[in-house]
């Protein structure tokens, strides 16, 4: 009695629905959901959840039997292990023309559901007994059927004449989707390989027999064949179960319910938010607008060529004449670095591949606008698996820019747009296109919310620019926002909160008005030096690409320009600028800066930064290929026209630094110094300080060796970190582990700055970090002399400073040096305690 009471705790008859009738499986997926929340088991939130497995998974177990779950991620929202069923007679289609009739929604938030599993699976051996629980209209039968012969005697299983021993390492057990990858191992071996977990064995081809196994974390599988090579293959099926073992347990740790350390908002009514990675801080009340992405699939609707290459034709130039409108609205709105993207996509419509490759497909009898899409899509999937994170968002242009043509081809198939979004939106999306962010009206826009993403994308870079609260990489949960839904955007935590309460709303609100407050002091004060309480200033600048940014940089506090990137100059021009161009923007950038002081960047093209028109040859990893310094030495013909221009403006007044990217060797910085003495010489211009960027660990370690041949460093904590962490800070699934507060990076700084100060030389920093106001202050406790950073973020950093003694942050510094995570540094911040 005590074993059939433990399994109607899993499943009771309330939790049974017989001969019910759907129009399609999702109204069947979350009639069953509700009988697990009717039992207490699930949260109401857990059947969409379930929806979303769907989309991801496949549940069909096979003979009409099928086994709803919810994702992983969204373990928290059962209560409970529990199953409901329900009875569909007439079936409902399931997937690729199968029809579900008993539908077994499983919740689970342990490893209770290999049980669940096992008692599932076993009616799968009994075709009979599942033909009668189709029709059957007495629920204690299904009762039944799930609990019978459970304590009836196994009998012993055989092996096969060869064996190999495994323990099962897998967190979760042996559940369906590791499941599945060993029947696909199996069944390409074409060999008979068997798998027993104590008295109970399963043909390895399997996938009911193998979920039959109950197999949990720490059983001993035998696997056995009789292959003639079965020591090799049984080898080879242990090391295909091994190798999904990492990302079982990295399953399992999103899994685990792990309390997000918030700073600043907490909605007083407790609600638990969406959490993604924070793109662009700000806190925010609004609407949810979820951006739709048109029609799906393309129909083919084959035409007269001669129409069709017609349509296609008027469609690519109406495309481009669009596009040169957008360049010049982005470019008047946001900044001509903004809107270079769109210029390079426009070349994308001049591709004559592209463009044959459609042709090819309408002679062949398609139709136009199927033709150009599967043109689009086939260049684009060739891009995105070359497993270079530059190709792959070549080829999110490619279908960005390929839709724009989609749509003047057939309006079907034109993407939602913000043109009829009200006030105070909150934009939610799988992820936004740049020609998504063109549309954006920041009066509007109050949030920005995607699925995907990272924070160095597009997106995240232009919601900083514009001041929007945005977090990205924030899952699929995102999506069960509903159109006019209220909603806060916590772009500090990253944390989206769905439908706050009222109480909620006003404590936000407050917290907007207090931070507006605190901005305002911050903005009032921009001008003033940032001087510690005991006396010490820090120099701030600004890094810009313009001389048209200089009086909005010196309008929001910055004292100077601590990184002008040249490389704009190169980017956003369809040719190689030549000497008179760039002396013409030395000297424009000069004047506008009135005598303060300004760090030119020499040309720094290579890794994320690449240039057309300079024909550089393909790299396989170009961030660890021919990129800044080495280049400038590989190519004399783009580098000495720069050093030129910058001296001839030198020679006309002001004092410009030159600083060289990249720098990783002594005879770099020799070789790079003789050429601009030479260059200087010839000019009779003035004498220049000279420094090197530190972005790579060799030069950080060397620093002590580097400094007596330099005037000055200036550190990129944005390459710094991401060459000292081994992560490509543009590979989304890594962002978050990008951090430039590691410990690991902090020691670099201060490596850096140690090795300057034995030399008596000067220390800036130009990444991001900088901007951070925690990061600015640990940077200024380790010894950094100036921070350059985007204007916007002068007067928080500054405010921040001025509130501080020097002898704090030197504390506060050393403190950091000895944590062991970059999180145990960010607790550091007292300012978010």
């Amino acid at each position: 009695m005590a074993a059939a009471s433990e399994k109607t705790a899993i499943l009771s008859e309330n939790a049974i629905l017989l001969n019910a009738d759907f129009s399609d499986k999702e109204s069947a997926i979350l009639a069953a959901a509700q009988l697990l929340v009717d039992e207490g088991a699930i949260e109401p939130a857990y059947g969409k959840s379930m929806l979303a497995r769907e989309k991801v998974a496949n549940t069909w177990l096979g003979s009409g039997v099928v086994i709803p779950h919810g994702m992983v991620e969204d373990r928290n929202l059962v209560n409970r292990d529990a199953i409901s069923v329900i009875q569909v007679p007439n079936g409902v289609d399931w997937q690729n023309g199968e029809k579900a009739k008993l539908i077994f929604a499983i919740a689970a938030n342990s490893d209770g559901h290999i049980e669940i599993l096992k008692r599932l699976t076993r009616l799968l051996s009994h075709p009979d007994a599942l033909q009668k629980l189709e029709t059957t209209g007495d629920k204690s039968a299904i009762m039944a059927a799930l609990v019978e012969n459970d304590d009836a005697p196994e009998s012993e299983a055989a092996d096969l004449q060869v064996t190999k021993e495994w323990v099962l390492d897998y967190p979760s057990g042996l559940h369906a989707r590791p499941a599945s990858i060993w029947v696909e191992f199996a069944k390409k071996s074409g060999q008979k390989i068997l798998v027993r977990n104590g008295n109970s064995q399963a043909d390895m081809t399997s996938l009911a027999g193998l979920l039959q196994l109950g197999g949990k974390n720490g059983d001993t599988l035998v696997f056995s064949t009789d292959a003639e090579n079965g020591e090799e293959l049984l080898g080879e099926a242990v090391l295909m179960a091994r190798k999904i073992t990492l990302s079982e347990k990295e399953a399992a740790e999103k899994a685990e319910v792990k309390p997000k350390k918030i700073y600043g908002f907490r909605p007083p009514s407790g609600k638990t938010g969406i959490d993604g990675l924070s793109a662009s801080p700000g806190l925010s009340v609004g609407t949810i607008f979820i951006l739709e992405n048109g029609a799906g699939e393309v129909e083919d609707k084959p035409g007269k060529l001669s129409e069709d290459a017609a349509r296609l034709e008027n469609a690519l130039g109406r495309t481009k004449d669009k596009m040169k409108a957008i360049v010049d609205d982005v470019t008047r709105r946001i900044g001509a670095s903004d809107a270079a993207i769109f210029k390079a996509q426009a070349t994308l419509l001049d591709d004559d591949n592209l463009i044959s490759s459609a042709c090819h497909l309408m002679a062949e009898g398609h139709g136009v606008a199927w033709s150009w899409n599967k043109a689009v899509e086939e260049a684009a999937n060739a891009l995105q698996h070359m497993d270079n994170p530059l190709l792959a968002a070549r080829a999110v242009d490619l279908r960005d820019v390929g839709g724009r043509v989609l749509a003047e081809i057939d309006p079907l198939y034109a993407k939602g747009s913000f043109e009829n979004i009200g006030e105070g939106a909150i934009i939610v999306a799988e992820d936004l296109t740049p020609s998504d962010t063109a549309n954006l009206n920041p009066e509007k826009v109050h949030g920005l919310i995607t699925a995907s993403g990272g924070p160095t994308s597009h997106t995240a870079i232009l919601a900083r620019t514009l001041g929007i609260p945005a977090l990205v990489a924030a899952g699929n949960k995102v999506f069960e926002a509903k159109n006019g839904e209220s909603a806060i955007v916590d772009g500090y935590n990253g944390i989206l909160y769905l439908s706050p309460t009222k109480e909620d709303v006003e404590a936000a609100q407050k917290q907007i008005v207090k931070l507006a407050e605190e901005r305002e002091k911050e903005v009032a004060e921009r001008a003033k030096p940032a001087k510690t309480t005991d006396g010490h200033i820090i120099d701030i600048a600004a890094n810009i690409n313009r001389p048209d940014q200089v009086a909005f940089a010196l309008d929001e506090g910055a004292e100077g320009v601590g990184l002008m990137r040249t490389e704009f100059l190169f980017l956003e021009s369809t040719e190689t600028p030549d000497e008179e161009t760039q002396y013409k923007v030395y000297r424009d950038m000069l004047s506008a800066l009135g005598g303060k002081s300004l760090i030119i960047r020499a040309l720094d093209i290579g890794g994320d930064k690449q240039v057309a028109h300079l024909d550089l040859p393909k790299e396989d990893n170009p961030f660890l290929g021919v990129r800044g310094a080495r280049l400038l030495l590989r190519r004399k013909d783009l580098l000495v026209p720069q050093l030129r221009a910058i001296y001839r403006a030198a020679k006309e007044g002001g004092d410009p630094w030159i600083m060289f990217p990249m720098i990783m060797s002594v005879n770099e910085i020799k070789e790079l110094k003789t050429l601009a003495e030479e260059i200087r010489k010839d000019l009779a211009a003035p004498v220049l300080k000279i420094g090197i960027m530190i972005e790579v660990p060799a030069a950080a370690i060397m620093a002590d060796i580097f400094a007596p041949h330099v005037d000055f460093f200036s550190i990129g904590t944005n390459d710094l970190t991401q060459y000292t962490m081994a992560v490509d800070r543009q590979n989304p699934d890594l962002a978050a582990e990008a951090d430039s507060l590691d410990p690991a990076v902090l020691r670099m700084v201060e490596r850096t700055v140690s090795g300057a100060e034995k030399a008596g030389k000067w220390v800036g920093v130009c990444g991001g970090i900088a901007g951070d106001p925690f990061g600015a202050m640990l940077l200024s406790g380790l010894g950094v002399n100036e921070l350059s950073m985007t204007p916007r973020d002068i007067a928080t950093v500054k405010a921040r400073l001025r509130a501080k003694s020097l002898a704090d942050m030197r504390k506060l510094a050393n403190k950091a040096l000895q944590c062991e995570t970059a999180e145990e540094v960010r607790a550091l911040d007292e300012a978010k305690s």
